[in-house]
């Protein structure tokens, strides 16, 4: 079961439309004047949310990154080798993965972290011995657009989009568009976003289990990034969210 962990490294199918389309298609929105969506680079505009026709435009609401992980209480988001038989992902866990999930415009993700969802999720809805959690967030994952930042990958299929690098100004623009907020995998992928000041949220999922080795969550820095506790929440099989958001006057959490 150990491929059922959502985040272990981390409608209809819209895939005529490049990804920014399908994001706001997905979403019912139109995509703003001049905009074509063709990559994160050419994203621009903004989301103003409840503003009439005709009155004051309000401040944009922008989309936030939310990193999402499960660690062992001793800080480890895999054993070696990969090991994950270590989550404790049962149904009550995963329902609460899919009504979190299904609300986001976005998966983003490394090239390990998507390549092991794409090697399971996609037909993880044929298997009738997969509980109906499992079959549930199949069908979220295949339809989601998703984002995986990769130097060796040239293509990607479900919904997929490739970017080479994580550019602040072209994360920045993404965020400015419409839609649910973006789901961040990958341990790797999340230092890079971090040390670009990038993450709005962090929701840790912390297994009441000590595997003692394996590899950390969080990549050694000096940086001090500041956080202010929005919620716990503690499941049934024990395991604990701790969900985080990034204190506004933080700044770049850059090596100091």
């Amino acid at each position: 079961m150990a491929r059922s962990s959502l985040f272990g490294k981390m409608l209809p199918v819209l895939t005529d439309l490049p990804l920014q389309g399908r994001l706001d298609a997905r979403n019912g929105k139109k995509l703003p004047p001049g905009v074509d969506g063709t990559s994160p680079a050419r994203l621009q505009g903004a989301a103003y949310a409840g503003t009439p026709a005709g009155s004051e435009q309000k401040e944009p609401v922008m989309r936030k990154v939310i990193f999402m992980m499960q660690v062992s209480l001793d800080g480890f988001f895999e054993g070696p080798e990969q090991d994950l038989s270590w989550h404790l992902v049962d149904d009550e866990l995963h329902r609460h993965f899919n009504d979190e999930l299904r609300t986001m415009g976005a998966f983003l993700d490394g090239r390990v972290s998507y390549e092991l969802m794409a090697d399971f999720w996609p037909t993880a809805d044929q298997d009738p011995s997969n509980p109906a959690p499992m079959v549930e967030f199949a069908g979220i994952w295949r339809d989601m657009p998703k984002i995986v930042y990769s130097r060796t990958l040239t293509s990607a299929g479900w919904n997929t989009e490739v970017v080479h690098d994580v550019v602040a100004e072209d994360v920045a623009r993404l965020k400015d568009q419409p839609g649910g907020d973006l789901a961040l995998g990958g341990a790797d992928l999340a230092a890079s976003f971090r040390r670009l000041g990038l993450i709005d949220e962090y929701r840790i999922y912390v297994h009441p289990v000590l595997i003692g080795r394996g590899s950390a969550l969080f990549r050694e820095t000096d940086a001090v990034t500041p956080l202010r506790l929005l919620e716990s929440r503690t499941f049934g099989n024990g395991v604990v969210l701790l969900r985080y958001s990034v204190e506004p006057d933080a700044g770049h959490a850059e090596d100091r």
